[in-house]
């Protein structure tokens, strides 16, 4: 759009959505500080979309994630609250818009003028987020949860109700609040709010109530959700599964209710009591136990199917992308993502896309289970990472054409011909981007030896968001689970501010969610 980038502010609620952003964050800024690889392309994605400038004191420009990140006392390990850019307190407020010391002129990529980058830390230290985050936050970014502990067996968040109630006490609530008017006010033209969520503990109800502020005080703003869980649990802790069913439940509804798109992401099997094997992909090998690895993957994911609103050249607003998405009162998506995309040296793309055959090409990331056989209502898809010369058939002239796709002029017309071979007559929409996606370090070196010996920096990326029939299935399945519980041996959920009826209505709305997505009403019947 002319006039400059559509501004997205970015919401990070709770601890695995710690784990999840600061991936994220580091992949960002990967991007930025790109070396000097002229094959590279410049620019697709437009990075003032997700980051703000500023100035410190001494004229030093700056450019920080426009983000607001709340957690728990005790999750910030060595991590200052207010960054990690400040030694006298007093400062504080003088220069609040202080921000990560990057110097640039004119467009990225940028020069970095702070110390080096602190070594990058092993696996093992890992505990926290803050543990592996490469990028200085701006002062205004943390908002700490002061009354819960991110550690130890008391003083947890653990309940919806508790979390609805953290943003109904004037301290937090007015915190919020701030934060918001301070990155919104400086916005030129503020598309949306992406909001990372955790949906297996009281952080759901935290998201809930952020929801409904942005919905109140932001009308006709894009708000898309992603409703977090981490990876299996166990069935030996009965309490921590129950309460883990009951927030998502909560939380799925009443973001649905306040957000334009919500999107669950999870590598587990199942949203419900159930624990199913978490989900496998045929290039990676992960521990899904570790938040470390769960995070890098969804926020690999996560980088790919958000660029449609990040891009630079005719992007597609977020009001646009969950318009497309949601209709029919779909309000929740489900993800998926084929990482790292797997064309070998000597194949085209539509090489590659025929040996998928009929099969759905890319890994469940929502915990709907397995989709062959599931309807898709609408879908966006976005192709990233592959180089242009490999994006059409490469085979010499006069030899017969194996497919269709074989005949494609373009790229563009590969994937959009073959998203409509895979589901003809959905609403789709394709994009294909020569920008790969950066997996360096601190990023887990999760490829298997077949993809390379060799350390990965940037990798090809297929993901996905769907309006799929498979959440039918799963969202009744969750009605179900909850209409089965005695509530009487939970009551410390419901002492939490949860009552009876708000039980029964959420039981209500689960269900309606689940038959908007009976088959036989595609858009285009």
């Amino acid at each position: 759009m002319a006039g400059g980038a559509r501004e997205v502010l970015t919401l990070q609620l709770g601890h695995f959505a710690g784990f999840v952003g600061a991936h994220w964050w580091n992949q960002q800024d990967a991007a930025l500080c790109r070396p000097t690889d002229a094959k590279e392309p410049p620019g697709e994605l437009c990075p003032d979309v997700l980051y703000r400038t500023g100035r410190t004191l001494h004229g030093q420009e700056t450019y920080t994630p426009r983000l607001i990140l709340m957690d728990l006392k005790g999750s910030l390990s060595s991590l200052k609250q207010e960054g990690g850019l400040y030694r006298d307190k007093q400062l504080d407020a003088a220069i609040a818009w202080q921000g990560k010391l990057t110097t640039h002129k004119g467009p990225p990529p940028f020069t970095t003028t702070t110390a080096p980058k602190p070594l990058i830390p092993t696996e093992g230290s890992i505990r926290v987020w803050s543990d592996f985050l490469r990028v200085h936050l701006h002062p205004r970014s943390i908002c700490m949860i002061q009354k819960y502990n991110h550690d130890g067996e008391t003083g947890r968040l653990e309940a919806f109700g508790q979390g609805e109630s953290i943003l109904k006490e004037p301290k937090y609530l007015e915190a919020l609040e701030d934060r918001l008017h301070f990155y919104v006010e400086e916005c030129d033209y503020l598309q949306g709010f992406q909001v990372l969520c955790d949906l297996h503990d009281g952080f759901s109800g935290v998201g809930a109530k952020a929801a409904e502020l942005l919905q109140d005080e932001y009308s006709g703003r894009g708000i898309i959700t992603w409703g977090l869980l981490p990876g299996p649990y166990r069935l030996g802790e009965p309490q921590k599964n129950i309460y883990r069913l009951l927030n998502t439940a909560f939380g799925l509804v009443h973001l649905s209710a306040h957000s334009s798109l919500v999107c669950p992401l999870s590598l587990g099997g199942s949203l419900g009591l159930r624990p199913e094997p978490p989900v496998s992909f045929p290039h990676l090998q992960y521990d899904a136990a570790l938040p470390f690895h769960c995070g890098a993957i969804l926020a690999t994911a996560l980088d790919t199917v958000t660029a449609p609103y990040r891009l630079r050249s005719s992007p597609v607003s977020m009001v646009h992308l969950a318009d497309m998405l949601n209709f029919s009162g779909k309000k929740v998506v489900t993800a998926g993502a084929t990482i790292p995309f797997p064309l070998v040296p000597s194949q085209s793309l539509p090489d590659t896309l025929m040996q998928f055959g009929g099969a759905t090409p890319w890994t469940p990331l929502s915990a709907c289970g397995d989709p062959a056989g599931t309807r898709c209502f609408a879908q966006s898809v976005v192709l990233r990472g592959l180089e242009r010369a490999r994006l059409t058939s490469q085979l010499a002239p006069g030899t017969p054409l194996p497919s269709p796709l074989h005949a494609c002029a373009t790229g563009e017309e590969v994937l959009a011909q073959y998203l409509e071979q895979q589901q003809p007559r959905v609403r789709s929409s394709s994009h294909l981007l020569l920008t790969p996606c950066k997996v360096a370090p601190p990023y887990p070196y999760l490829f298997s030896s077949s993809l390379s010996q060799q350390a990965v920096e940037s990798i090809p990326v297929l993901g996905a968001l769907c309006s799929s029939s498979s959440l039918n299935r799963t969202l009744g399945d969750l009605a179900k689970e909850l209409a089965k519980l005695d509530l009487r041996r939970w009551a410390s959920f419901m002492d939490a501010g949860v009552e009876q009826d708000d039980l029964e209505e959420t039981l209500q709305e689960l269900r309606s969610l689940a038959q908007c997505y009976q088959g036989g009403d595609s858009l285009v019947d």
